[in-house]
């Protein structure tokens, strides 16, 4: 096999924008078909995917003869398990972006079609290759920080007037509002550093006028290895925190802004563009390490999302492990589950921790 097959379901920001480029950009891998019922969609990915098969719904996908290696399921959350269902009982390689179900009782369901059909499941979680992150983790390697104590991480924007897109208006069961939109990523990469957490506290709040769930979320995880981590999450913050701020026995690091790769895929670049190096941060926006009054501009890693579908391609052509294992995204649906209730019951929630993920 020389090139993978891959299906995109779904075709908005998610499809086009994240997943397509970086497919495409993959040397074993192929846009064979695209899911849509937009015809300004379909006719965007017959043009920057020429040849690709484009169709109204999946089951039309799968009507047409099989041949796809890989179906990846980027559309509204609500239809994440629905549609990863589909594609395992089809015997199909899965790659189904965040979050990974809307509750626990979906993501267990997917685990286990996934075993029985003996299909590959993964789930994309990019912003395990910001940059910022891939230094957050190079830095506690090197033991630059010694022991890390606490763990601050923020998704912050200033947007107070809602857009009105389904995370807006849509409610808790859709899958909808900040905590499972950017709470996925921070629980995930929180998990990936520190490892289980004991207990989880969670403060939701809905603040503008328009909204049917939560815009501002704060959720404090206490791990299983004593490490802290805050995390918050806001669409009407007027000044933006430091995106990371890690506080070790000694030293620290800080710093500010987003990794540069969304807007960059936003703006229409391409991995394998051949302009300036993928994922490099300018100088002027690294971050600080060391202790006050001597910290020091420490250069920031250079991101890196292509290596998702760099490691899936090896994942179902080289038998190597998938890049995201869906064991991990459902202890991070678990700790959102148990945020829930821990802002619905203004408590602190324990037994979240399994099943257990491996720091690192």
């Amino acid at each position: 096999m020389s090139s993978l097959e891959v299906a995109i379901v779904g075709y908005g920001l998610a499809g086009s924008v994240f997943h397509a480029p970086l497919i495409a950009a993959e040397p074993r891998m192929r846009v064979a078909a695209v899911v849509t019922r937009s015809p300004e969609r379909a006719a965007q990915a017959r043009r920057e995917h020429p040849g690709v098969r484009v169709v109204a719904d999946v089951e039309e996908l799968f009507a047409g003869g099989g041949g796809l290696d890989l179906v990846v399921v980027a559309t509204p959350n609500r239809t994440h398990a629905p549609l990863t269902r589909r594609a395992l009982d089809a015997g199909v390689a899965v790659v189904v972006d965040k979050p990974f179900a809307v509750t626990v009782a979906e993501a267990e369901d997917l685990l286990a079609r996934a075993e029985r059909n003996g299909a590959v499941l993964s789930v994309f979680q990019n912003r395990r290759w910001d940059g910022d992150f891939l230094t957050v983790r190079k830095l506690m390697a090197e033991g630059s920080l010694g022991a890390v104590r606490r763990f601050e991480s923020r998704f912050e924007r200033w947007r107070p007037v809602p857009k009105g897109g389904w995370r807006e208006v849509g409610t808790a069961a859709d899958g909808a509002g900040l905590l499972f939109d950017l709470g996925s990523h921070l629980v995930d990469q929180a998990l990936t550093l520190f490892g289980p957490a004991r207990s989880v506290y969670c403060e939701l709040d809905r603040r503008r006028d328009g909204v049917q769930t939560d815009d501002d979320a704060f959720v404090a995880l206490t791990h299983e290895s004593g490490v802290r981590s805050h995390l918050w999450m806001s669409a009407i913050a007027p000044l933006l925190g430091p995106r990371f701020r890690v506080l070790g026995s000694e030293a620290g690091y800080i710093t500010y802004g987003l990794d540069p790769q969304e807007a960059a895929l936003r703006a229409g670049r391409r991995p394998d563009d051949g302009e300036t190096a993928w994922g490099t941060v300018e100088p002027d926006q690294y971050g600080s390490l060391g202790t006050d009054p001597g910290a020091t501009t420490y250069p920031t890693v250079a991101g890196d999302y292509p290596a998702f579908y760099t490691a899936m391609a090896a994942a179902l052509l080289d038998g190597a492990p998938v890049p995201v294992d869906p064991r991990d995204a459902m202890a991070t649906l678990r700790i959102l589950d148990a945020a829930r209730e821990s802002a619905t019951t203004h408590a602190t929630v324990t037994g979240c921790a399994e099943p257990a993920l491996d720091a690192g």
